[in-house]
């Protein structure tokens, strides 16, 4: 049977793969390193992956995209419902990817390198103008640029 429809836990190290066909049956049930995920997808036919909205879901959709896959970010709290039991990554893997096929889902899109790099100055800035303990706001100044 093809994948039709992947669930992609992501950690720091160690990411889970959760995959069905077209019924629903389970076919790809898998743990990978970091390094050995984009060759895993390269590897794989076309399908849909499903990953929660993080820092590192953007990088890792723009891999995904660039493979030919179809990628799908979902925020957390959507996929915490269609979790079964024990919170594990595996679990998780396994909730994404039935949230990701479900119909009504709303999604998140994935942020370009230029978005990322505007988010983390007004980050910055927000942090630095944010009062410190002894009553003091912090100020800096910094010049910025963002590589293509």
């Amino acid at each position: 049977m093809q994948v039709v429809r992947i669930g992609l836990d992501l950690a720091k190290y160690v990411f889970e793969v959760h995959g069905v066909d077209s019924h629903g049956k389970v076919v790809v049930r898998k743990t990978l390193r970091r390094d050995a995920v984009a060759r895993f997808f390269a590897n794989l036919p076309r399908c849909l992956v499903g990953m929660e909205a993080s820092n590192g879901a953007h990088y890792w959709a723009r891999v995904l995209s660039d493979l030919g896959h179809e990628v799908r970010l979902i925020s957390p709290q959507f996929v915490t419902p269609y979790v079964k039991s024990n919170k594990n990554d595996r679990n998780d893997a396994e909730a994404i990817c039935e949230a990701v096929g479900r119909p009504s889902m709303r999604f998140v899109p994935p942020k370009s390198t230029d978005q990322l790099a505007i988010q983390a100055v007004h980050r910055i800035r927000r942090d630095a103008a944010l009062p410190s303990s002894s009553g003091t706001t912090m100020t800096a100044s910094a010049t910025w640029s963002v590589r293509s």
